[in-house]
């Protein structure tokens, strides 16, 4: 029991639940279509789940840090079509192309932390703001779906290496293992107690507009890659990137077990959420689901989405305390 626990503690409140159901999905769809088990299957529900993933890692820091952000999709369009139109010979080429997303990303992140931070308004005002000017911005750039990404970048990110790996599961397993290091340090501390308590955070001597600013930052840079994992997949530029993509961000971090009310849960949960919501749609479509009622139980999912966070969220805390007998 208490092995369990400590795990729990280490993956991030209801992670481990998570973990639990994504995996009992996964044995449903592949038994269904055994083909899920081959390398080619496993990587393609990577790359299937890997831009998900990363928008809902940035997003989940700020929330972890009691404020809320619609900026992301914003920031993956603007990535993306810059990515279709940097990325070839004739631009920055991949590398380039990476580090200009990046760039913006960041600085729309530093916009929104300044914002909501420093002048005092409320996140989700204010990153609606920031969602349509980068939306607008993205359109300017490509007004229209197009673009080629280089093939560095469309095939080097979304294969495997040595037949064996699969470079998505490489990514994700390298966010993971960066969230582990990073939660255990003053910042990742800092965004935990701000979230939790801003007030006890500050009389214990945490900067909270500092904390709330870092937070809006590293989710700026991680929508930016997302974008970027999103132009490896497509191999194209779409201005318009859904806003169900927002909706779904949402949804796999409180699958994941983090609180929208800040202070709890963690990235790795996220991760996790934003594979059961990718594992869904191949596991409903393996068990012969018309794509209309799809649809509809997806909805129903994301709907669920906050109670069942809260679920599992309750169900971590009691063996916590147990633990601490």
């Amino acid at each position: 029991m208490k092995i369990a626990v400590k795990i729990g503690r280490a993956l991030g409140g209801g992670a481990p639940f998570a973990t639990v159901v994504c995996l009992v999905m996964y044995a449903v769809y592949a038994a269904r279509a055994p083909s899920a088990l081959s390398i080619f299957g496993i990587t393609n529900v990577l790359n299937d789940a890997v831009v998900l993933a990363i928008g809902s890692a940035g997003l989940t820091l700020v929330i972890l840090a009691g404020e809320f952000d619609l900026s992301g999709v914003g920031v993956i369009a603007i990535a993306n079509v810059l990515v279709a139109t940097t990325s070839g010979a004739s631009g920055f080429g991949a590398l380039g192309s990476l580090a200009l997303v990046l760039a913006i990303g960041l600085l729309v992140g530093t916009v929104n932390g300044v914002l909501v931070a420093f002048f005092q308004l409320q996140s989700l005002a204010a990153t609606i703001g920031t969602m349509i000017a980068c939306e607008g911005v993205a359109l300017l750039i490509l007004p229209a779906p197009g673009g080629e990404v280089s093939d560095k970048i469309a095939t080097g990110l979304t294969g495997d290496l040595a037949g064996v790996i699969p470079v998505a599961l490489l990514i994700l397993g390298g966010f993971a293992a960066a969230w582990f290091v990073f939660k255990r340090t003053s910042l990742g501390v800092a965004i935990y107690a701000t979230g939790a308590d801003a007030q006890a955070a500050r009389l214990s001597g945490i900067d909270l507009r500092r904390t709330r600013l870092a937070a809006f930052m590293l989710a700026g840079l991680c929508y930016a890659f997302a974008g970027y994992m999103l132009s490896a997949e497509t191999g194209t530029g779409d201005p318009r990137v859904s806003s169900a993509l927002l909706l779904f961000m949402y949804a796999a971090v409180a699958i994941g077990g983090t609180s929208l009310s800040g202070g709890k849960g963690g990235v790795f949960g996220s991760l996790v959420g934003a594979g059961i919501l990718t594992v869904l749609q191949k596991m409903l479509f393996a068990l012969g689901v018309a794509e209309f009622y799809t649809n509809i139980f997806n909805g129903i999912v994301m709907i669920f989405a906050l109670l069942f966070g809260n679920i599992v969220s309750s169900l971590a805390g009691p063996l916590r305390r147990q633990v601490a007998k």
